[in-house]
């Protein structure tokens, strides 16, 4: 089965998370909601980079990935297709890698501006704290 209409995908290049990451979230969340299914066929790597004007390599790494996570099966000159669900623990495995990602963007970004380890690492437990408030207080 191919897939009849094309990929959406949605960038944010402000946001600090890798766009490659970016990316594979979005297509694997495609894969897990049920928007992308087993067997669809994806835009091989330079017409993606083109719809989305990336690098080609940042959506080869991308494809890269989610191959090496069994989410998608590239094929020498027929394509890449959705593979089967994945496991949990290669979902999992892909979010903790987001996560990392996004620790390594804020901590080097807080560092680059002079913050020292002590208060970075108070921010985060404040803002842990906080939000936790905010959603105790809207589901009452």
């Amino acid at each position: 089965m191919i897939l009849q209409k094309p990929l959406t995908l949605h960038l944010d290049f402000r946001s600090g998370l890798p766009i490659y990451i970016q990316i594979m979230n979005q297509i694997e969340s495609q894969v897990l909601g049920g928007t992308l299914k087993p067997g669809d066929q994806l835009p091989t790597v330079r017409a993606l980079a083109s719809d989305l004007r990336v690098n080609f390599n940042t959506v080869a790494r991308a494809y890269r990935m989610l191959d090496e996570a069994r989410i998608i099966s590239t094929q020498q000159g027929r394509g890449t297709y959705i593979t089967e669900i994945p496991p949990p623990e290669v979902t999992e495995r892909l979010r903790q890698e987001t996560l990392e990602a996004l620790a390594r963007k804020y901590i080097g970004e807080a560092l680059r501006l002079e913050f020292s380890k002590k208060e970075i690492s108070q921010m985060v437990r404040d803002q842990l704290k906080a939000w936790q408030g905010s959603q105790t207080s809207d589901s009452e």
